[in-house]
């Protein structure tokens, strides 16, 4: 009765110890602060679920899963850029895949150890909305892929992306283009 006892222990301490790396349990502030109610007002149901409540929209549904217009990938709840038309790549995954940020601040990294794994967390560096997760398995020139879902993005084409974001680099924040064949048209 003791092994058992000492394993049930274990096992809720190792749950509480996942629970509270997963950062279920922030405290950080963001610049850019909406009430819940603003949000339900203003997002649809999933893009709340996704950038409030950290939830993942099924793969190969959101919009733009194979959007390939030239512009600016913002942040759905408050408007912050974050990728350019110029980083986006086919992964193959089912969401939008971006080897680059335009700015390397425009993002909040965070280990995320939900579901029992380790993952990075991307998150939109003003208001805190869950982006998606990076990863270590993209292209050339960074080797990186940001996994973001669809429902946390806006597009503003390049017409418009240019006139408010005319200091963004083209390539992003890292130097060079993709050169392995896996960008987008």
């Amino acid at each position: 009765m003791r092994r058992a006892d000492t394993l049930r222990q274990s096992f809720v301490s190792v749950v509480l110890l996942l629970h509270l790396l997963s950062g279920a349990c922030r405290t950080k502030t963001w610049p850019v602060k909406f009430s819940k109610e603003e949000l339900r007002n203003r997002l649809s149901p999933m893009q709340y679920h996704v950038t409030q409540e950290r939830g993942t929209e099924s793969a190969f549904t959101g919009e733009f899963t194979h959007h390939k217009d030239d512009g600016t990938y913002t942040c759905v709840v408050c408007g912050a850029v974050l990728f350019s038309s110029q980083s986006k790549f086919d992964s193959g995954s089912g969401w939008p895949s971006f080897f680059d940020l335009v700015k390397e601040e425009s993002i909040n990294l965070t280990d995320d150890f939900s579901y029992g794994m380790h993952r990075v967390e991307a998150a939109c560096s003003q208001c805190g909305s869950h982006l998606g997760h990076l990863f270590d398995d993209g292209p050339r020139p960074t080797g990186k892929r940001y996994c973001i879902n669809s429902a946390s993005l806006a597009f503003q084409p390049i017409d418009v992306a240019s006139s408010t974001c005319s200091s963004a680099p083209k390539g992003g924040a890292a130097s060079g283009n993709v050169s392995d064949g896996k960008q987008e048209p």
